[in-house]
């Protein structure tokens, strides 16, 4: 399937990869279908990927596995939102995403613990929850901590 992007004109995706917000995301309730899209063909090469809406182009949010902000990222979550993405939801299946904010200053750049994504793999099926976590921000500033990963790989 082809669709239109925000930042990065038509693309083709997989129908398999298209994930699903029963409920669509918080502030986007209307927008229930969405895909990963990536900078660059080669996945690992960047973590930062697009969560691109098919419902409004307009609508890509950048997202990031939180393992890669914070080692011992554990969200608590009520166990009803969980199964909310099907009947046989299994642990090893579930991938769990965070979403970015990039203003004009990326100094000023942030994530949001407090509201994961988590997808089921098998389903394609996803929710965004509120975790129960009260040391999780909303704008847990990220700028510095990229900045030295992205040196430690020698970039």
């Amino acid at each position: 399937m082809q669709i239109n992007t925000k930042w990065f004109g038509t693309v083709e995706i997989d129908d398999a990869k298209i994930i699903t917000f029963k409920k669509g995301l918080i502030g986007f309730e209307d927008c229930t279908r969405f895909a990963i899209v990536y900078e660059t063909d080669e996945e690992k090469d960047n973590p930062i990927m697009w969560l691109q809406s098919l419902d409004e182009q307009a609508l890509a949010l950048p997202i990031i596995k939180p393992e890669y902000i914070i080692d011992d990222y554990a969200p608590v979550v009520e166990d009803e939102l969980i199964y909310s993405l099907g009947e046989d939801v299994s642990e090893e299946d579930l991938i769990v995403f965070i979403t970015m904010t990039v203003p004009p200053d990326i100094t000023k750049m942030t994530c949001n613990l407090k509201a994961p994504i988590i997808v089921d793999s098998k389903t394609m099926n996803a929710v965004q929850v509120a975790a129960a976590n009260e040391d999780y921000l909303v704008r847990f500033p990220i700028y510095n901590l990229l900045k030295e990963r992205k040196e430690k790989a020698g970039e």
